[in-house]
């Protein structure tokens, strides 16, 4: 079994700053693509970002030049930074990694929990 755990979100106002983090943990022999999606009220989640364990990124068009992911493969941990945010970017950002490999050679993708992000006056 594996745990998704992030944290990191809350509240902000326009144009500040949060970082996201978000730590796997369990039955883990390596994962390749981890990444950050997000959802907002009354819409369908979204990609926002991902990095393989090479470091290869792709952004949303809605988050290049303003967020910058990064990973620490020995931790098996991503962070999200997000600078110059806008209320646009409420929503719930979820960690996920698609493609987890245990030490029995299966296997399996997970999602975090979630963690608000709320972008306000």
């Amino acid at each position: 079994q594996v745990q998704l755990v992030e944290s990191g979100g809350g509240l902000v106002q326009p144009g500040g700053s949060l970082m996201l983090s978000c730590a796997a943990s369990g039955s883990i022999f390596s994962i390749n693509v981890m990444g950050w999606y997000r959802q907002a009220p009354g819409k369908q989640r979204e990609l926002v970002a991902t990095i393989t364990s090479s470091g290869r990124t792709n952004y949303a068009d809605s988050a290049k030049g303003r967020f910058t992911i990064s990973r620490d493969n020995a931790k098996s941990t991503v962070y999200l930074r997000m600078n110059s945010l806008k209320p646009e970017d409420t929503a719930v950002y979820y960690c996920h990694a698609p493609h987890i490999q245990h030490y029995d050679a299966t296997y399996s993708a997970y999602w975090g929990q979630g963690t608000q992000v709320t972008v306000s006056t």
